[in-house]
């Protein structure tokens, strides 16, 4: 698994996942994820480079959105893959962890109605 951070406009982080997420990925993901998580910015989760996903590495996911939302910030994942879409809508986490499909469209959440 490998794992960038970058900025992502103001006050929004990308990590972009590459990889597994499997134990050993989600052992890679665990420290920069607290560490952008706890950051008090909403975050893109960048999942196209991301071709399989475990409970562990839900349960990191899942930890995150939780701790970003305690800031009154968001968290959203881009553009997972089918197969990792399809475990995370069965695992029912849609809500807690939101997909979006662009750039574009995270953009968009992040920003309040009636700005730009």
């Amino acid at each position: 698994m490998q794992v960038t951070v970058s900025d992502f406009g103001d006050q929004v982080k990308k990590v972009i996942l590459v990889g597994k997420l499997d134990i050993v990925g989600a052992q890679k993901i665990e420290l920069p994820m607290a560490t952008v998580s706890g950051s008090k910015c909403d975050v893109v989760v960048d999942m196209v480079g991301v071709d399989f996903i475990a409970s562990i590495g839900i349960r990191h996911l899942v930890v995150a959105a939780r701790t970003v939302a305690r800031s009154s910030r968001k968290l959203v994942l881009l553009s997972p893959n089918a197969l990792v879409t399809d475990v995370l809508t069965t695992s029912g986490l849609q809500d807690l962890l939101p997909i979006v499909r662009s750039e574009d469209e995270a953009r968009a959440i992040f920003t309040p109605h009636g700005q730009s």
